[in-house]
């Protein structure tokens, strides 16, 4: 985690470092379809080697492409020499302020929807210390002589509305990727193999797409790409919030396509618009604060569907039971019904009853869930529909050097 969190954001900036003009466009377009394929196929990967190896090889599979990585980095690119003088120089309050408000956070975040958020004691301690770490990493940003992170670009208007946009990016690339695994298992009962082969569709449409994203990035106002994308990703959303328990591959296939095209129409320009222009002393801390952005969204958008999701769950179980009793008539004969179909295949017809009730339960269920999944999608639409108010705000222009 120490040494990951500094990937992402150094090779953005390193892109923008050493390319100019137009080929900075197809170098995030590049990039960006390199780092949003973990999250896009990893089920698909991870599927596979789960049902045909073991779970313990998603660890092992790093160690030879990591090894390779770092040799050829040694052979083929240039290596800063070790200064070691700059340890002395970390503010290591402001580090520590850092790790200990982003980490109470993330987890304030992911385990609130499972303890009912601030009525657990431990959720709402961990959220008072990480409230007092980002009062400390704040303070700390302004009046550090060495800040581990200086919070200088957000005073340019652009960078703070590129930011929200790569937020609202981050929202798009994880909840998706989230839920569409959990509704595979819990509604149709798929195993992560088949779950995997049925999501490697957006990371293929993703591919295909950077290209066009990056042509269109460099010719035209980057303002106009993002609306493409953000219009793609609701589409997306609003296409699959028409889903229903019997839905597989094929249902999937057309979503699954106008999201990944939409991802590098929404990566590119959010990038090109937050790092154009940047003078190189603030490149790093602009690229570093524009990926914390994007994984700010992501954790944010899985934390608030995950709430969703289990009230929308109780909420339309609750209407199926109303339902149900409304018409005990129906419900009665559709239970007896099932029962001896149950009886006769179990062939003890005294255990029938139980099987009926349990059976008919788990149909509720099913179909409760499909609802909330649902309205979660449905809800994720209007969120990128609301983001369309953020653009105006964004600097405009194609991806080039001249300030525009």
């Amino acid at each position: 985690g120490f040494v990951g969190g500094a990937m992402i954001p150094l090779v953005f900036a390193t892109g923008f470092s050493f390319f100019s003009g137009p080929k900075r466009a197809m170098v995030t377009a590049i990039l960006g379809v390199i780092s949003t394929l973990a999250p896009t196929l990893g089920p698909t990967i991870g599927g596979w080697i789960t049902e045909e190896i073991h779970w313990r090889w998603l660890f092992f599979v790093n160690v030879a492409p990591g090894l390779a990585v770092t040799f050829a980095l040694v052979a083929l690119g240039p290596v800063d020499r070790a200064r070691p003088g700059l340890l002395a120089r970390i503010d290591w309050l402001h580090a520590a302020a850092l790790a200990i408000g982003l980490g109470g956070v993330q987890y304030v975040l992911e385990e609130g929807p499972r303890h009912q958020w601030f009525d657990d004691p431990g959720i709402a301690g961990v959220a008072w210390v990480a409230a007092v770490a980002c009062v400390v990493f704040l303070e700390r940003c302004w009046r550090s002589p060495s800040p581990i992170v200086r919070l200088g670009p957000f005073r340019r208007p652009g960078f703070a509305g590129a930011g929200v946009l790569g937020f609202v990016t981050g929202f798009g690339i994880y909840t998706v990727v989230y839920m569409t695994p959990l509704f595979l298992a819990w509604v149709r009962g798929w195993s992560s193999l088949d779950i995997g082969a049925t999501l490697w569709v957006a990371g293929a449409a993703m591919t295909l797409s950077a290209p066009l994203a990056a042509g269109l990035a460099t010719r035209v106002d980057q303002r106009i790409v993002m609306a493409i994308g953000l219009a793609l990703y609701a589409a997306s959303f609003w296409m699959i919030s028409d889903v229903t328990r019997d839905w597989g591959f094929w249902q999937l296939v057309a979503t699954q396509v106008v999201r990944g095209a939409a991802i590098l129409f929404c990566m590119v320009p959010s990038v090109g618009m937050a790092l154009n222009n940047v003078p190189d002393a603030e490149l790093r801390d602009a690229s570093g604060l524009n990926n914390l952005m994007r994984n700010l969204g992501g954790a944010f958008g899985i934390a608030v569907v995950n709430t969703w999701l289990a009230d929308f769950f109780q909420l339309h179980r609750l209407r199926l039971s109303e339902a149900l009793g409304a018409a005990p008539g129906a419900a009665d004969e559709a239970a007896r019904n099932l029962g001896l179909q149950l009886g006769q295949a179990l062939g003890d017809l005294s255990a029938a009853p139980a099987a009926a009730a349990a059976t008919l339960g788990r149909l509720v269920d099913q179909e409760a869930l499909t609802e909330a999944f649902r309205d979660a999608f449905r809800l994720c639409a209007y969120v990128f529909i609301a983001a369309f108010t953020i653009l105006p705000f964004c600097r405009g222009g194609p991806m080039m050097d001249e300030p525009h």
